[in-house]
């Protein structure tokens, strides 16, 4: 083993002791103890911030750069997603519709 190798597994070793130390932290404290309550409202939020952070981009955007025609499938079927996710409240239902709307569009008028 070279130089490199051994410091590829010291920062494997310590990134995976940081990781247990960290996701072990609340086993590890004997004491009870709780958020404060402005963390606690906050991290009721997070999902939905998270997914947006993601989903939006990627419905909005090519390659980084605003999308300049309606002619985007991805537009029409997140309409129809979600159209359907507030009227049926059903995540199955609402990929299934979006994929029904995106897919004839994008394989079927190259959108």
């Amino acid at each position: 083993m070279n130089g490199t190798d051994l410091w590829t597994l010291a920062v494997i070793v310590g990134l995976a002791l940081v990781t247990v130390l960290t996701r072990s932290f609340f086993f590890i404290s004997s004491q009870n103890w709780q958020l404060p309550h402005w963390a606690q409202r906050g991290l009721q939020y997070a999902p939905i911030a998270a997914l947006s952070a993601v989903v939006v981009p990627e419905i909005v955007t090519v390659q980084g750069v605003l999308i300049t025609t309606w002619q985007d499938a991805r537009l029409f079927s997140a309409v129809v997603g979600t159209a359907i996710y507030f009227w049926r409240r059903d995540v199955l239902l609402t990929i299934l519709g979006g994929m029904a709307v995106y897919l004839p569009l994008h394989l079927g008028l190259g959108w």
